[in-house]
């Protein structure tokens, strides 16, 4: 199996910044897509970006984009997820996902393993 530890979560200001790290240990032997999910309480939960094997193609969801980037370092089995200009409503437990194989789904049941979550509040 692979597991998945989130960390970088915290307080923020609107307007500023975070970044999320997502370790990936075990069996990480095959090439595997990387995704951000966020859930906020009473909402469901919603892909924030994604990022394949290789980097070559990446997802970001309307409301984020321009303002999060999804990049990865393989050698280190992780995936980071910068957040810039954050706003209260990126208020929300974020959370890590990991599936096997090239594709690059948006959907949170594609996905097979996902770490604990990190919460991130952003005041006003």
């Amino acid at each position: 199996q692979v597991q998945l530890v989130e960390s970088g979560g915290g307080l923020a200001q609107a307007g500023g910044s975070l970044r999320l790290s997502c370790a990936a240990s075990g069996h990480t032997f095959r090439s595997y897509a990387m995704a951000w999910f966020r859930q906020a309480p009473g909402k469901e939960r919603e892909c924030v970006a994604a990022i394949s094997w290789t980097g070559a193609s990446t997802y970001y969801r309307d409301s984020v984009k321009g303002r999060f980037t999804i990049f990865r370092d393989n050698a280190k089995n992780t995936a980071y997820l910068q957040m810039n200009s954050l706003k209260p409503e990126d208020t929300a437990v974020y959370y890590c996902a990991v599936r096997y194989g090239v594709n690059l789904p948006m959907t949170a049941y594609e996905y097979t393993y996902w770490g604990q979550g990190t919460q991130v509040t952003v005041s006003s």
